[in-house]
């Protein structure tokens, strides 16, 4: 199955490793063709502004904004995250409105303040150790979202339907178990 994985900036080649590992064929994205016949998208991790400003320069945004909001699967991490929900703070900033979500941007402090956590028992990944790089804070939960993990009660990975986003970086550790259920969706 091949999986674009958004190539502008960020943590593009991490997410290829983890989905070549599973079986799936990662493509990197850098031009519009190359979304042609992917299954499904990922967007990476890395910083929000800079992967706008490449989408725009590479004359991707209107491509990845249109394939975001088609209901085709993506999973964005982090900064992904942040470029598929509805309300981004901390600043402002334009983002695809492909979750009913808000998130605060670099909510938990600086790269100094990065850190791993257990996810909360009783979600969908049991004793997941999330790595949380500058990572933003969802806020707010739209009603079609359900909660897939929390870190102290706070919700960290969410989907709707196909669409799946994280705060932090699952393609990091060596638990492949949020990019296999992911996948799964896809097939």
């Amino acid at each position: 199955m091949k999986i674009g994985v958004l190539a502008v900036q960020g943590g593009f080649a991490a997410h290829a490793r983890m989905l070549a590992g599973l079986g799936a064929d990662p493509i990197l994205v850098r031009r519009p063709a190359d979304l042609g016949d992917v299954a499904g998208l990922v967007l990476p991790g890395g910083e929000s502004t800079a992967m706008l400003t490449g989408l725009a320069r590479d004359g991707l945004e209107a491509p990845v904004r249109a394939w975001t909001r088609s209901r085709r699967p993506v999973f964005g991490t982090c900064a992904g995250a942040i470029l598929l929900a509805c309300g981004v703070a901390h600043p402002a900033q334009r983002s695809f409105t492909a979750l009913d979500l808000d998130v605060e941007r670099n909510a938990y402090g600086t790269q100094l303040d990065s850190f791993t956590a257990v996810v909360d028992p009783g979600g969908a990944f049991p004793g997941l150790h999330a790595i949380f790089i500058r990572a933003p804070r969802i806020v707010r939960v739209g009603d079609g979202v359900e909660v897939l993990a929390r870190v102290a009660g706070e919700a960290v990975l969410v989907r709707s339907g196909a669409a799946w986003a994280a705060t932090f970086h699952p393609e990091l550790g060596d638990d492949a178990r949020v990019h296999r259920a992911w996948l799964r969706e896809i097939s």
